[in-house]
């Protein structure tokens, strides 16, 4: 047998773990016996797998959810900046620890990591443009950019093959159910789960409780859910994930209890994004489940697509029955208007006018940008003036406050990018597992993607996911698209 050294592999005596020593990756110098595959690792046992969280990104993907939720305590609203900004930090730190540590890499660049450099650059020459306000605010702002897409960067380092992938998906679905759970709560209880230094924050303004609250059974005022995030109907994006990942691992052989631990965090998903009113993100998690099925049947596993497209149809319907009785008839009426209204008048009405101005008035007026952080928290945060603020609330007029028609083309260019590399791997791996979870992690990814038009998630925590599974991913499945070969 012929050994080459590819990575960074470790086992424990549960399974593997992500860690940073070095990885050998065996390549057959015979050919294998009959019906085997040499590019396979021994198949994962969901049910002897060992849940307790272990490795640098088991614990980040917890971070994620753990950090906002600090919010959550009595008190701790007086350090919103300093726990908000704590998740984007640690993406920074774990960079800075793969730096420090040698920058050990996967064979192959990803696709997208030029285009990103090209974005470091376009933000770095904004810091001499006229409209650039602070020099604090603008480092700022860049050290944003760079704490989202950071995880592509150091992610693959640490990733050993499709079992540490499982082991993370699996920790993300734990903690968005949990965050879901949560978001339910505060509807079902919310003496008991809402924070009463949230509910005073989104009464106290007459125009932020139009947008924050409806009415529900009884006349009670419901505030949409937060979840363990402090805005309200933040828990949507940990609604989609969990709507997504529990039906994925619901329908994979584990026992019977995990599978239904799995489908109830699903179902709290997708009744926390009902009880949030917020209409974008179910049709974004509709989105993520049929990509995922169109996934499947390319791979031929149509017993398996029939199984989710049956079991996705359930949770649609039963958790808005369950979501209807808890919100009351105004979760049913605002739903119905996605399917009794036209599509795009409806689009229009809420997200769309603002694309339009993006790409009309404002890539007019500021072709080469407006200058950094004129928008956003760190505008506020670094003490832009409010008359030089510009709101954004889609990521194309972002992109182009923060360095115009380039950085738009620049980041455009790093998705699709990524996209393509995405369904390339679900073609070209030779598995049919692997490529069940590189499909997860693309149907997943294709959600972030369609939140671009309604939604700033490169700018979000929502964007720090999207680039941490794509480290997955790509730490995961380039070696054994290398050793295909």
């Amino acid at each position: 047998m012929e050994t080459s050294r590819l990575g960074a592999r470790s086992r424990s005596a549960h399974g593997l773990t992500a860690h940073s020593a070095p990885l050998s990756y065996t390549v057959p110098s015979a050919a294998p016996a009959a019906g085997l595959d040499p590019y396979e690792d021994v198949e994962p046992d969901l049910d002897q797998e060992s849940w307790k969280p272990s490795g640098l990104l088991e614990w980040f993907a917890i971070g994620q959810t753990a950090l906002p939720a600090l919010l959550y305590l009595p008190g701790n609203q007086q350090f919103r900046f300093a726990i908000r900004s704590g998740a984007f930090l640690v993406s920074i730190v774990a960079f800075s620890y793969w730096w420090i540590r040698g920058r050990r890499r996967v064979p192959v660049r990803h696709a997208s990591i030029p285009w990103l450099m090209g974005v470091l650059v376009i933000l770095g020459i904004q810091l001499a443009n006229p409209g650039t306000e602070t020099l604090a605010a603008a480092i700022g702002q860049i050290a944003l950019y760079i704490a989202v897409f950071a995880p592509l960067f150091w992610v693959p380092a640490f990733v050993t093959d499709r079992r540490t992938l499982i082991r993370v998906l699996a920790v993300l679905l734990v903690c968005n159910g949990i965050n879901s759970i949560v978001g339910v709560l505060q509807v079902y209880d919310p003496d008991r789960w809402m924070p009463k230094e949230f509910s005073s924050i989104y009464t106290m303004n007459r125009d932020v409780m139009a947008t924050a609250a409806y009415t529900g059974p009884n006349g009670r005022l419901i505030i949409r859910p937060p979840g363990l995030y402090d805005t309200p109907g933040a828990v949507c994006g940990a609604g989609t994930l969990a709507a997504l990942l529990g039906v994925i691992f619901c329908l994979e052989k584990m026992q019977w209890w995990k599978r239904l631990i799995a489908l109830g965090f699903a179902a709290a998903g997708l009744a926390a994004i009902y009880l949030s009113h917020v209409r974008s993100s179910l049709m974004v998690t509709l989105g993520m489940l049929v990509t995922y099925t169109v996934l499947l049947v390319i791979q031929k596993q149509k017993v398996r697509a029939l199984g989710l497209l049956g079991l996705a149809g359930g949770l649609f319907v039963g958790a808005l029955a369950f979501a209807v009785l808890l919100g009351g008839d105004s979760v049913q009426q605002r739903f119905s208007t996605v399917l009794e209204e036209n599509p795009a008048e409806l689009y229009y009405k809420n997200r769309g006018n603002q694309i339009q101005f993006a790409m009309t008035d404002a890539a007019g007026q500021y072709p080469f940008g407006a200058g950094l952080a004129r928008w956003g928290v760190m505008s506020g945060y670094f003490g832009v003036p409010v008359s030089k603020r510009i709101p954004a609330e889609v990521q194309p007029l972002a992109w182009i406050l923060d360095g115009g028609l380039p950085l738009v083309f620049a980041y455009v260019l790093a998705l699709l990018a990524t996209v393509m590399w995405e369904f390339k791997t679900v073609w070209l791996l030779r598995h049919p597992n692997d490529r069940l979870w590189a499909a997860a992690v693309a149907a997943a990814n294709v959600g972030t993607l369609a939140l671009v038009l309604t939604f700033v998630p490169f700018a979000t925590q929502i964007g720090i996911q999207f680039w941490f599974l794509e480290g997955l991913l790509h730490g995961a499945m380039t070696m054994k698209l290398q050793a295909q070969r």
